[in-house]
């Protein structure tokens, strides 16, 4: 990952001498190194190695010491700073300045020092300076000389840093479309001005004929590939073959497919992140890639109409492991959709997991699926569902075949997977030759079904003329189905993609009225899906871009946006996240 973003510390300190910060010291840098420990110890890059944490110097009891603070986070990549005081301290002439570094305070609840007054003085300033800034300070007094940070101050310091180094991990690298919009996809016209205002992001564009031009001068590492198909005879299984009789692909002819589709795999990696392997044979500017850290392929229909899809490739960089054992899943979009695609990379860099892409495709009511099956869903599934289904494209751990220390299906952070779970997701999948009428190229689809119960969040980034982009979240848990129920309904649409049941968690009022009513307001027919119910964290990280969230599920007590969001319209939290991002303006504006 080279130079990696780190979380900056900021012990600030009441400068007065003689007797006042002299007593302070080892309590305001214990704060420092506290914070920097319980970060480096829960958090993680997509890597997987810890989040590293950089700490000032000294202390900080005024501009001079500030200044020499700044200095030194400027040379380690330092994206967002935590200032840490147990004690009142010099507003205006300690806070961070920088513009670009990502804010929070903790102001430590202690009576015998006004750690609380620091941190309203410091928001005060922030606010005023148009300095968004998040407040972090424990519901309950603690005695000055306590050495633990509580529960409630460890979660909002967390949840900060975690997105924090989301938004640090993404800047100054590039989205690279492949190809251009795919059926006349919105979220396939790649936006520049999204990209870079918002994310710090460079979109790139690659025409889809570069893929062929490599197959067919043959850049690409051809011992890679030899491997790669090797694995692909020993652990793809093809599953049945939906097409006429007539219409079928013979012997020779799949063969031919499954090749082209393992080099193409490989192209598209050395496409965004380069190959130093391509050195060997001329190829130095190819070898080079460009600099991504998501990407997308247009496919559909310049492409698949007579060449296969791009079902295998994107299902394959989608996932947590492919033949060289388990890797950093790379969120790749199906039909470019750059936008699913964005969400897709915003709920990789918080969990570190494979997620999944997957068309929004049909909303099932108990009574339809009584009428169709002749029984009614239960458990979660009893108030209805919704079918994700795609073409073929989505990430092998969505199967939900991966164990948690309890032995629970879960989709699991790349870094801790085992051999044991990348057999269970294989053997649980196979890879359905392409609907010929549809992908007339052929080409593969992996096909397999959600296993198991396990909670979930669907998410997705939309924009919209006069408020530029939105988020959508919906908590929820992926439902299974009796076998007789999943068939009939599965069958009903392609069968030979993967599905997953979902069943959002609902309200009884707005967005979330039902099952239906969520499906009724989403914002597009694709939606991106993580283990786990990040949505808090996602509410978190979309207001340190700007971003404001048109719907949610999140238990209000969970949300942790700036400080100065209240001053928008603390009564209507909603509202107000709507006029704080207009106000504001995109981070890198």
């Amino acid at each position: 990952m080279g130079n990696k973003p780190k979380i900056g510390i900021r012990p600030i300190i009441d400068g007065r001498r003689h007797g006042i910060r002299e007593s302070l010291e080892e309590q305001t840098m214990w704060m420092a190194k506290a914070a920097a420990e319980l970060i480096s110890t829960n958090l993680y890059y997509p890597d997987g190695t810890p989040v590293e944490c950089v700490i000032a110097d000294t202390t900080i009891g005024g501009g001079a010491e500030a200044g020499a603070c700044e200095e030194k986070f400027a040379s380690e990549n330092v994206c967002a700073t935590l200032s840490v005081t147990p004690c009142w301290c010099y507003g205006s002439e300690t806070i961070d300045m920088n513009p670009l570094t990502l804010k929070a305070v903790w102001g430590f609840n202690g009576t015998e020092r006004p750690g609380a007054v620091y941190l309203a003085c410091a928001l005060a300033a922030y606010a005023q300076k148009g300095l968004p800034t998040f407040a972090i300070y424990g519901k309950d007094v603690q005695d000055h000389d306590d050495k633990f940070i509580p529960d409630d101050v460890q979660k909002k310091i967390l949840s900060f840093a975690r997105c924090a180094v989301a938004v640090g991990r993404m800047r100054n690298k590039a989205y690279v479309g492949i190809g251009s919009v795919a059926m006349g996809i919105v979220g396939s016209a790649v936006m520049p001005d999204f990209f870079q205002k918002y994310l710090g992001i460079r979109a790139e564009w690659v025409d889809m004929s570069e893929v062929l031009r490599r197959i067919k001068l043959e850049i690409y590492d051809k011992n890679e590939f030899d491997k790669a198909i090797s694995w692909v005879k020993a652990n793809c299984r093809e599953g049945f073959d939906k097409n006429p009789g007539d219409l079928r692909h013979n012997k020779e002819k799949k063969v031919e497919e499954w090749e082209f589709v393992v080099k193409m795999t490989l192209v598209c990696q050395d496409i965004l992140f380069g190959n130093e392997k391509l050195n060997d044979i001329g190829r130095y500017e190819e070898a080079l890639g460009r600099n991504a850290i998501l990407g997308g392929f247009q496919g559909q229909r310049m492409w698949t109409d007579w060449l296969p899809n791009g079902d295998f490739t994107e299902a394959v960089l989608n996932t947590s492991f492919d033949w060289n054992g388990k890797k950093e899943p790379i969120p790749f979009a199906t039909e470019n959709d750059s936008l699913n695609g964005t969400t897709m990379l915003l709920m990789h860099l918080l969990t570190g997991a494979a997620t999944i892409f997957a068309d929004v495709r049909t909303y099932w009511s108990p009574e339809a699926v009584e009428r169709v099956t002749g029984a009614r869903p239960s458990g979660r599934a009893a108030g209805g569902f919704i079918h994700l289904i795609n073409s073929g494209a989505a990430a092998l751990d969505a199967t939900g075949l991966s164990k948690d220390r309890d032995g629970n299906g879960c989709i699991k952070k790349w870094w801790e997977m085992t051999q044991e779970d990348i057999d269970a997701c294989l053997k649980a999948a196979d890879w359905c030759p392409a609907d010929l009428y549809y992908f007339r190229g052929g080409g593969y689809s992996s096909h397999f079904r959600t296993q198991v119960e396990m909670p979930v969040t669907m998410a997705r980034v939309n924009i919209v003329e006069g408020v530029g982009p939105v988020l959508q979240i919906a908590e929820g848990w992926t439902v299974t189905l009796p076998e007789k129920m999943h068939d009939i309904l599965d069958q009903r649409t392609d069968p030979t993609w993967p599905t997953t049941w979902f069943a959002p968690r609902v309200t009884g009022e707005g967005a979330f009225k039902d099952a239906y009513t969520v499906m009724a307001n989403w914002g597009a027919n694709h939606g991106a899906v993580s283990f786990g119910h990040i949505g808090a964290d996602i509410i978190t990280l979309a207001s340190m871009l700007r971003i404001p969230v048109s719907m949610h599920n999140v238990d209000m007590e969970k949300i942790f946006r700036p400080h100065s969001w209240g001053a928008f319209g603390a009564s209507d939290p909603q509202g107000s996240d709507y006029r704080a991002c207009s106000a504001y303006g995109p981070l890198y504006k």
